[in-house]
């Protein structure tokens, strides 16, 4: 799984939830009986949101002979369980646990199937307990009774952590394994999706269809999928296997732009692991209110509707790249070798991120995938989310759900990263091929990943697991170091603050002809000195320079070591590193000049940092720098890197420029159209809006943030539409308090008008807001929001009051409900 990250503003009325601890040992499920094949016969009644199945459930005892079998079905209408045509006893507890009496009692690897004859009810189930089963109800109907017109009725589940038993009866737990076939009969508007392969499909008499899909190797529970809804299927073939885009008909043009690196993904994973992609198909399904950014469900993994972008998009970046490669990754990670308990959750989604970083450096280079490390650095070190103290292999947790943060997929990818230098790429892949293979199809705890790591590696490696899998935190550095005695030795001091680590580091020495000298060195104390010897006074002093170490380290730099490190160093981190300290001196002659070189640096991540932020003060003394800048923005080869330079050009206000940035406005690039529009708009803010409103309505939305900042300076009637459509990001993401007060005003503004085009468009978003949102209390949120609209409203008394009322009134019933 892939899980999307949200930042909301402290002034709203609800927060994230906090990491919560417990000191309850949570251990792997116990086994007592495994399954063996599970198969379904699915039907539904759409409008009242209800599944009526038949369950087909084989198992056999793990070890000792028992006569019951308890399987999870969560708050399930249960007609019957039989055996070979005959009624079983059962006890279903408290709604939850279903216990059946089998016919006598069964043996070790004695199989038996039951049959179960069931209504799942996921409604009931969530209203059990709306804090927390609203998101856990395993089976989502979007819009079932076809009353929104901008939502398309669907049908998706969502197994993961133990979700799926909402919508049919298993051992819900991740260390159990099943093959699976699933009958869905469904009216034959729609199409489905589910594991495995589509053997046939039915028409019935009654205007339905059945699809019959069956997956012969065996997953874990959570990993049952099926998806359901009007779809086009862009269909495309790898190695004789099945490859699907399963997308709203809107999008089918853009299908293979957006996903269409998956093919060569799956042999670029396949190669590098020496392990072959195992299942049958890969199929992928975006969906509406989704509750998560991804999941890995084996061959048809689910994408929420951030995935969809337009062409304009496309050019520039493909936003969900990374995704798609965590959930394909996953396919190894989690799918053909399965975590056996949440605890164990790094060795799923720790891997899958770091199979993110993995494709980068295969398809783009080291350094862009060293700018992702870095961005993960940055999001797990974010203090306040108080990741500090958990361990990344975590036996006590609150909620299963607690798993899932940037300990478990940021921290556990660098973890990985840290493994790989240590050990090298060749017993670290090896180690990964081995793993796989040892446990294929079976499930894994991470003692099994040490054990073998050190068969292959031949070292002990209990230090390594005992510290970073099994521990928390990370070293705090405080380094110096200094150049003393006749020989110009360097003594580089490393102390650590709080905790004391024990790991490898890497320090380069550079003299003054950019000579470099390489050390590593073994820190295992609080406080550890090296002395190096060189020929002459060192120019720098280098600790860390790949970011190799996840560590915070305090490492006073000159400007004119930081200017030396750009220009010499080959590694981006320590590149970006120096850049950073340069950008903010360039009042310096000389730290103007290494910006300006930065506008040509290899990687597009450091010339986009170098022009955003070169400094054009006494702008008429810079003109070769200028023109540098125009040169990049008319034949650089990355659009990203183009827009930057515009908007660059844009900040000098030059009035000869106006033609040129209206010409960047018939781009194809959306981010060549936004910076052609700053342009037109620092120089006449009429013209600016003017064009902007030619815009096609998609290039507008792609450029919200951009142009709702500008239509709130005037407030005109017109755009209210368009404002309102866009006014969630204000009201949720924005953390700038003056800006947030800026939206906070557009609302009142909206939410008292007479305008119904504005009025719906704001009740749409408040309602997708808190469906998306509802585990951390976007509903209530949304709601309040709604009800301070129903008293505007009364206090403004337009003519059309009763239908502006009512359309606040069902959107407040779409959260209720």
């Amino acid at each position: 799984m892939r899980i999307k990250n949200l930042v909301i503003l402290l002034f709203l009325s609800f927060s994230l939830c906090s990491y919560s601890q417990t000191n309850r040992y949570r251990a792997e499920r116990q086994k007592i009986n495994n399954l063996v094949h599970t198969k379904l016969n699915i039907s539904f009644d759409i409008p009242k949101s209800l599944l009526m199945g038949e369950a087909w459930i084989s198992a056999k005892p793990h070890f000792n002979p028992t006569s019951k079998l308890t399987l999870d079905a969560k708050s399930m209408h249960i007609h019957s369980v039989q055996m070979n045509g005959k009624d079983l006893e059962y006890n279903y507890f408290e709604s939850r646990e279903l216990i059946v009496e089998l016919d006598r009692e069964y043996a070790k690897d004695e199989e038996f199937t039951i049959y179960i004859n069931y209504t799942a009810r996921p409604e009931k189930f969530a209203n059990e307990d709306k804090d927390k089963n609203d998101i856990r109800k395993g089976i989502y109907f979007i819009d079932p009774k076809g009353q929104d017109p901008n939502t398309p009725t669907q049908i998706w589940t969502e197994g993961e952590t133990e979700s799926n038993s909402v919508w049919f009866p298993t051992i819900d737990a991740p260390n159990q394994k099943t093959s699976q076939e699933i009958n869905i009969t469904i009216p034959n508007k729609y199409v489905s999706l589910s594991n495995g392969t589509l053997i046939n499909q039915v028409e019935n008499s009654d205007g339905t269809r059945t699809d019959y899909w069956k997956q012969d190797q065996k997953h874990a529970p959570y990993l049952v999928f099926m998806g359901i809804g009007e779809f086009a299927i862009v269909k495309e073939k790898w190695k004789g296997k099945p490859i699907e885009y399963y997308v709203e008909k809107e999008y089918e043009d853009v299908a293979k732009e957006i996903f269409g690196q998956t093919p060569e993904m799956l042999s670029f994973y396949e190669e590098l692991l020496d392990v072959e992609y195992p299942w049958d198909k890969y199929s992928q399904i975006v969906v509406r209110e989704y509750i998560s950014g991804a999941m890995e469900n084996t061959t048809a993994v689910t994408h929420d509707k951030s995935a969809y972008q337009e062409k304009g998009e496309l050019i520039d970046e493909n936003i969900w790249e990374a995704t798609i490669a965590h959930e394909i990754f996953h396919h190894w990670f989690g799918n053909i070798v399965t975590a056996e308990s949440w605890s164990n959750l790094a060795l799923n989604e720790a891997f899958a991120n770091y199979g993110e970083y993995l494709w980068f450096e295969h398809a783009y280079g080291k350094d862009y995938a060293n700018e992702m490390l870095l961005r993960n650095r940055e999001v797990y070190f974010d203090k306040e989310k108080n990741h500090k103290d958990k361990d990344l292999v975590r036996f006590q947790y609150a909620d299963r759900d607690d798993m899932f943060d940037a300990v478990s997929y940021e921290k556990g990818g660098m973890i990985l990263h840290m493994l790989r230098n240590y050990l090298g790429d060749d017993q670290f892949f090896a180690g990964l091929t081995k793993y796989l293979s040892d446990f294929k199809f079976r499930t894994a705890e991470i003692h099994d990943l040490r054990l073998v790591f050190e068969e292959i590696s031949g070292k002990d490696l209990n230090w390594f697991f005992n510290q970073w899998f099994l521990g928390n935190g990370h070293p705090e550095l405080l380094v110096m170091h200094e150049v003393g005695g006749f020989n110009n030795k360097v003594t580089v001091n490393i102390s650590q603050a709080g905790k004391v680590f024990e790991f490898p580091l890497t320090i380069e020495v550079y003299e003054s002809n950019g000579q470099k000298s390489s050390y590593d060195v073994w820190v295992n104390n609080k406080y550890s000195s090296f002395s190096f010897s060189t020929s002459d006074k060192p120019s720098l002093v280098l600790v860390n320079p790949k970011g190799a170490l996840l560590a915070e380290i305090a490492h006073a730099k000159s400007l004119e070591e930081a200017v030396f490190q750009f220009n010499n160093s080959k590694d981006y981190v320590a590149r970006k590193e120096a850049l950073e300290i340069v950008i903010k001196q360039q009042e310096e002659k000389v730290a103007f000049k290494t910006v300006t070189k930065a506008l040509n640096d290899d990687s597009h991540h450091l010339r986009i940092l170098a022009l955003e932020n070169i400094n054009f003060i006494n702008k008429h003394l810079k003109g070769g720098e200028i023109e540098k800048v125009q040169q990049i923005a008319k034949n650089d080869s990355n659009t990203l890197v183009q827009a930057a330079a515009i908007t660059t050009l844009a900040k000098l206000v030059e009035p000869s420029y106006l033609n040129y940035f209206l010409e960047m406005m018939e781009s194809e690039s959306y981010a060549i159209i936004e910076s052609g529009i700053v342009g037109v708009y620092h120089l006449n803010k009429e013209l600016a809006i003017e064009k902007a409103d030619e815009l096609p309505e998609k290039v507008k939305d792609n450029m919200s943030a951009l142009l709702t900042g500008y239509y709130l300076e005037k407030k005109e009637e017109k755009h209210m539409p368009f404002i309102a459509k866009h006014l969630m990001r204000g009201i949720f993401f924005i953390q700038d308090a003056k800006i947030a007060d800026t939206y906070k005003e557009a609302f009142e503004w909206i939410a008292r008008s007479n305008n119904l085009e504005a009025i719906t468009n704001v009740v749409d978003g408040f309602v997708a807001i808190g469906r998306q949102y509802k585990e951390e209390g976007g509903d209530q949120a949304s709601i309040n929001f709604l009800r301070q609209m129903q008293y505007l409203q009364k206090e403004e008394n337009h003519s059309n009051r009763k239908e502006l009322e009512n359309i606040i009134r069902i959107g407040m019933s779409k959260l209720v409900n």
